[in-house]
């Protein structure tokens, strides 16, 4: 089974910017639909951005709430879905993590990892 893991969290002041990174321990997962997720304390997870394919052909999906200020994508070099956060604001805290996801409904299957926190500060 493929063990999806994420990195790149930290703290940061609104507004500004993060990008998180999902590396997978086997080579060549790029081709699968691969989800970012985050839960904040207290609340469900949600979901954030979503991927399938790559390069200028890949299809997106992106919540309300982070789009124009999210972006996902593949970086093939790296083998990795990253998730480039802009104008962060303090809503954005939450653990976030990547996993597989079912294209077209964007729901989650597999495992999940450790994840990745991030903290925006007012």
């Amino acid at each position: 089974q493929v063990q999806l893991v994420e990195s790149g969290g930290g703290t940061v002041q609104a507004g500004g910017s993060l990008r998180l990174s999902c590396a997978a321990s086997l080579p060549s997962f790029t081709t699968n639909a691969i989800g970012w997720f985050r839960q904040a304390p207290g609340q469900e997870r949600e979901f954030v951005a979503g991927i399938r394919g790559s390069g200028t052909g890949a299809e997106k999906k992106y919540a309300d709430s982070v789009k124009g200020r999210f972006t996902i994508y593949r970086d093939n070099g790296k083998d990795t879905v990253d998730l480039q956060m802009n104008s962060l604001k303090s809503e954005d805290t939450a653990v976030y993590y990547c996993n597989n996801v079912r294209y077209g409904l964007w729901t989650p299957f597999g495992s999940w990892g450790q994840g990745t926190q991030v903290i925006v500060s007012p």
